[in-house]
């Protein structure tokens, strides 16, 4: 009998550039969605630069189209920006409510990890 293993690795945070190029073309065109979720994530895990990253997840946030996975997806990035660096902008502390709120609103328009990443940023800004 042969077993299979899946195994999950972290997507690496990659260069500014790539991460710019390939957001951008996201925004433009649903198709490269899949790989700007891949970035989005690995820089909100792995970029040290936390103005970089917080600025995509909110540029991703205000400008993917209603229904995109982007939306939530930048929600949660913005949770582990807050966990990993322990602050997070005016700004994007009012998106990821918004994309929480949107979430609970219609899971069709923001999916459900908005709502996850707005309650890590409550549980790591502590603002319960």
């Amino acid at each position: 009998m042969v077993h299979s293993h899946l195994t999950f690795e972290n997507p690496p945070a990659l260069p500014h550039e790539v991460v710019v190029e390939t957001l951008e073309r996201a925004l433009r065109d649903r198709a490269a969605e899949g790989e700007a979720a891949g970035v989005l994530v690995g820089s909100a895990l792995s970029d040290d630069d936390v103005e970089f990253v917080e600025h995509w997840c909110v540029q991703v946030g205000t400008r993917a189209v209603p229904g995109s996975p982007l939306l939530g997806l930048a929600g949660l990035c913005l949770g582990h920006t807050a966990r990993r660096f322990g602050r997070l902008s005016d700004e994007a502390l009012a998106l990821v409510e918004s994309l929480a709120a949107r979430a609970e609103a219609d899971p069709s328009d923001v999916d459900g990890r908005a709502v996850d990443g707005y309650d890590d940023v409550r549980d790591f800004l502590h603002l319960w």
